[in-house]
Parts: structure tokens; C-alpha cells; sequence
């Protein structure tokens, strides 16, 4: 399934969960669980499942509605954008977690590395094929990455991180061919770490994403971010690994330029890749107007190709209220739209 609009509009991937489906007051504050966090959930085991997949319609339904061109499934079924996957390969210990530093240097309870990674069974299939069978428009689907899912554990099974994020990246691609059979029309992979941890990415990451990806034939996308709004409130001038990701076999580049005002001079390094570009301030709860979301495309075109821009949020919209994650996405579709007109399409 393709698109040939101009400037087509996307999640990154999370849209708000309802809060009579996942408590919010628990998720607000918090880093983004790494192991099973349960006590999340309103909803009983024996009606979760659907609960969730009614939650999902309704994501489904809300980006139709704002005029979204790519959709997601607002990761309704999830507890963190990561946690869901990392904690049902096999090689991991989420019983007895271990612990590791966070992006802002705080330990955090973590799955515990006790074998050889690996994928026991697909992950996420099941919510591609509920998301293909409920909407036309194309669909995206994210997985967390190898680089990031190898910071968010205490390895206590491989001799080196190196090896360790291999592995992650052996059952990361795996996952992202059963995705891509099963109707995605993009996989993206969520690789955060790789802004927080420059060094190792360099070292390794970059190395482990490209193993995940090796011989994939559907459209790929990664995303490099600064943290959540909601928990992470400063933000550099600039990304400390961007440029690298040239040599990376993706397709396309998750970026954020509201909240940090980027200069966008750095598209420049990447003009083989589309660039998904972040142009909703999550760290503020006023709802952009169309035109605000228009001048923040307008800023990418003297250094990117529009052919190649997909325009989104800076970053998931798990921690917006409903209201706000709406009209923000509105706002994203119609400021689009201003743009799209300018250029004559």
C-alpha cells in the first residue's frame, strides 16, 4: 500500500492510552518501565485483551479523524514503548531483574541477561493484523532496537556489550520480517540510547542496527530521540549521533526540532534518507496552531527534499492527555496541509 501525498503525516509511534484502560496518574513522572509493570492496568486479565483492542480503535479512529496519512496502533498494548518486546525473549530474567542507569543517570530495575538471546515466538504480528484488518490507510508498526534494549539490561551472560546487543539484534530482525509479512508497510525501530550514549553507538550500536535490518526488504524507519518530554526537560541544541546514521541500511530518520528548536542545517548529512520530522512541542500542553506546525515544516525545506520529509510528533504522545494528543495531531494534519498547498500539491 503506498501514498503518493506530499508531506504525509505520522505518529512516531504512541498515542495517548485511555485512562480507564492503563492508570496515567502511575505512568506520569516515571521513566518508561523496562520490566513487566503491570500495575499499570485498570482492566482485569480475562477482558484486557480486549480492552486493549478496543483502545486500539479508538487510536485507530482519532488519527483517521485528524487526517493522518500513515498510521500507528497508538501502542495501546504496551506499558513502555520497549518493555513488551525486551521482556518476552527468551535469555531473559524478568523475575529476578537486575539494574541499570537510565538516560538521566538514575538505576532502574531491568530484565537480567542470563542466556543466549533469542526470539522464542512473534511479539507484535497480532497487532499489525488487527491494525491492517481495521484501517485503509498505510500502517506503521515500532519495535524497540538492539542498541537500546541492550542499555536497558544488566548483562550478566555475554563477555562484552558488543555481543550482547548482537544477540538483541538477531531477534529484533527476525521480528521485523514477521511484521512486515503480516501487512506493515513500515517498521520502525525505537533507538533512543543512541542520542544518550554517543560513544557506545559509535562503538557498537550502529553495528547491531544494521544487523537488525540486514536483508530486510520493507520500508524501515529508526528513531533518535532526547527522552519524553514529560521526564526529560532539557533539551541540547543539537543531536550527538545523526550524522553516523548515513551509514546505517534504514530508510528513514525519526527526528525532534520542536522542543529543541534544531537547526536543521544537520538534514544536510542525511540527504539519501527520509527524514520524520518531529514538529509538535510535547513539553508543552497548548495545542499548536496549524500555522505554528507550517513553520516548523518550512524550516526543513532549505535542507531537505520535501519528497523525503514525513512530518510528525517530536516523539510518542503516551504521556499527553487525550484532548491535547488530538488537537496536537489536528493541528499536525491541517499545518500539512498549509505547507503541501505552498508547494503545489
Amino acid at each position: 500500500m503506498t501514498t503518493n501525498t506530499l508531506l504525509p503525516t505520522s505518529l512516531v509511534g504512541s498515542y495517548a492510552q485511555p485512562n480507564w484502560l492503563l492508570d496515567r496518574s502511575k505512568l506520569a513522572g516515571r521513566f518508561p518501565p523496562r520490566t513487566r509493570a503491570q500495575e499499570l492496568w485498570r482492566i482485569a486479565d480475562e477482558f484486557l485483551q480486549e480492552a486493549q483492542d478496543d483502545a486500539t480503535l479508538l487510536a485507530i479512529r482519532d488519527q483517521e479523524r485528524a487526517g493522518l496519512d500513515i498510521l500507528t496502533d497508538g501502542e495501546m498494548r504496551r506499558e513502555s514503548y520497549s518493555n513488551r518486546f525486551a521482556t518476552a525473549l527468551d535469555g531473559v530474567d524478568i523475575d529476578n531483574p537486575g539494574t541499570a542507569l537510565d538516560r538521566s543517570g538514575h538505576p532502574n530495575p531491568v530484565p537480567r541477561v542470563v542466556g543466549p538471546i533469542s526470539r522464542k515466538h512473534a511479539v507484535q504480528v497480532e497487532d499489525v493484523k488487527f491494525l491492517r484488518a481495521n484501517t485503509d490507510r498505510r500502517i506503521k508498526i515500532t519495535v524497540p532496537g538492539p542498541f537500546t534494549m541492550s542499555q536497558q539490561a544488566q548483562n550478566d551472560y555475554y563477555e562484552d556489550e558488543a555481543d550482547c546487543a548482537l544477540a538483541y539484534a538477531a531477534a529484533v530482525h527476525d521480528e521485523i520480517q514477521d511484521l512486515f509479512s503480516a501487512g506493515a508497510d513500515i517498521v520502525q525501530v525505537d533507538e533512543p540510547y543512541m542520542q544518550a550514549r554517543p560513544q557506545k553507538a559509535e562503538q557498537f550500536g550502529l553495528a547491531a542496527l544494521n544487523r537488525a535490518l540486514d536483508g530486510i526488504s520493507g520500508e524501515t524507519a529508526v528513531h533518535i530521540c532526547f527522552g519524553y518530554a514529560a521526564i526529560i526537560h532539557e533539551r541540547p541544541e543539537g543531536y550527538s549521533f545523526l550524522p553516523q546514521l548515513s551509514a546505517c541500511s534504514v530508510d528513514g530518520i525519526s527526528i525532534e526540532t520542536a522542543q529543541s528548536k534544531l537547526d536543521c542545517t544537520v538534514l544536510e548529512t542525511l540527504p539519501e534518507k527520509k527524514i520524520i520530522l518531529g514538529v509538535l512541542d510535547l513539553s508543552d500542553l497548548e495545542v499548536e496552531s496549524p500555522e505554528t506546525v507550517a513553520a516548523r515544516i518550512r524550516r526543513a525545506l532549505p535542507h531537505h527534499a520535501a519528497e523525503k520529509i514525513i512530518v510528525a510528533p517530536d516523539c510518542g504522545l503516551k504521556y499527553l492527555p487525550r484532548d491535547v494528543a488530538f488537537g496536537k495531531i489536528k493541528a499536525m494534519a491541517d499545518g500539512a496541509a498549509i505547507v503541501r498547498a505552498e508547494l503545489g500539491s
